[in-house]
């Protein structure tokens, strides 16, 4: 088959799972035609109307960010000062602050205020040579504004492909008491997004400030019901069984983890979920309880790595920012943070056409100014990025 352009001359990091590591080819190439990968591997002979001349450079399947709450407005500034000064990010919300304080101005946004801002914060993803991006809602915490961001979400993929997720289940809106919000959100809300196709899956967060465990079991259910897939805040601030119960419900991936117990890590293990790990989140509330990654290991579960992009518990704009504290902070390995902001993210997100560099993916590339894949995760403040490759096809 004739390709549409070939890109020659590169060095690969395929991230193919039928290769050992990284999926490393040295003198290869990535033929493509009508926005799919025809062949990625070893140099060979191919007409092409194209010729792309790599200069050696290295190739990676286009990063992926497989969790973000990019869609909102306003800002928390406030209380980053607030927590300088010793308050805890526990106090904040139930003071009336945190996921409630940007409900109000989300609410208060329209829908082309909040498409506007969720660009600008979008176009740092992109220039670091981000592909796919999820983006949650959650910031609504009502019917029409939590559809409103979802809208807005799917208006995003101009740029980039995004994997919308609702996340209903974020906090509870003052104006309902608990049982009844849950009802609405189980009977009325699930229900709408699947019937419209506005998310691919359904999120909660189930903490101690946020819903419990039986309330989730409830979201789950009716997600489930309606044909979605859910993934779960989970483990963050203590340990509510949470990694266990989204992998009772055959998670995409539970997130945060820091208190995940072995027994969780366990549990998903044996569901396939992935573990989604955020530093930014572990860094900005000056966290001291590690995400047990060594239990993950042990256990076989697939480490992810994503920004947590959101305003106020984790305001960072930078994957390749992200991949150096999973390493630094995390202690995961270059290879593990790589393959987390890849293949492993694309799991996450449950995508096997991203994420990797093989026939029948989608032609969604970084080409990197670097000598070696460990300058991706090692450097600070550095972006290296030559080219990037999307297609919307």
């Amino acid at each position: 088959m004739r390709a549409e352009r070939i890109f020659t001359d590169a060095r690969l990091a395929t991230m193919d799972p039928a290769c050992p590591g990284l999926g490393v080819v040295e003198h290869g190439m990535v033929a493509e035609a009508h926005g799919r990968i025809l062949y990625a591997g070893a140099a060979r002979a191919m007409e092409a109307d194209e010729i792309v001349d790599c200069e050696g450079r290295w190739i990676t399947p286009g990063l992926i960010d497989c969790h973000t709450h990019l869609v909102y407005a306003g800002d928390r500034a406030a209380e980053f000062e607030a927590r300088l000064q010793g308050v805890s990010y526990e106090e904040i919300a139930r003071a009336g602050g945190g996921i409630l304080g940007t409900m109000k101005a989300t609410r208060a946004a329209s829908f082309d205020e909040l498409r506007n801002a969720a660009r600008k914060r979008m176009a740092a993803l992109v220039a670091e040579g981000v592909t796919t991006i999820e983006v949650k809602s959650g910031y609504g915490l009502s019917p029409e504004a939590e559809y409103k961001c979802l809208d807005v979400a799917k208006s995003l993929g101009d740029v980039a492909d995004i994997s919308p997720t609702f996340l209903g289940a974020h906090g509870f809106p003052p104006e309902m008491e608990r049982a009844a919000y849950v009802r609405l959100l189980c009977e009325e809300m699930i229900p709408h997004v699947a019937a419209h196709n506005l998310a691919d899956a359904v999120d909660g967060f189930c903490e101690g400030i946020a819903f419990s465990p039986e309330e989730i079991q409830q979201v789950f259910a009716a997600a489930t019901k309606h044909g979605l897939k859910v993934k779960l805040h989970a483990d963050q601030l203590s340990d509510l069984g949470g990694a266990a119960l989204a992998a009772k419900f055959l998670a995409l991936s539970a997130d945060h983890l820091e208190y995940t117990s072995e027994a969780g890590a366990a549990a998903m293990a044996k569901a396939g979920s992935v573990a989604v790990l955020l530093p930014g989140a572990f860094f900005t509330l000056r966290e001291k309880q590690l995400p047990p990654v060594e239990v993950f290991r042990r256990h076989g579960v697939p480490m992810a790595v994503s920004t947590d992009l959101n305003p106020g518990t984790s305001p960072l704009f930078s994957l390749l920012l992200a991949m150096n504290m999973a390493a630094t902070q995390f202690r995961m390995t270059v290879e593990e943070c790589l393959l987390g902001a890849t293949r492993h993210a694309a799991a996450a997100l449950g995508r096997g056409d991203v994420g990797v560099l093989k026939p029948g993916a989608k032609c969604h590339l970084a080409i990197w100014d670097i000598e070696r894949p460990a300058e991706l995760v090692y450097r600070i403040g550095f972006n290296p990025l030559h080219q990037r490759i999307w297609s919307a096809a």
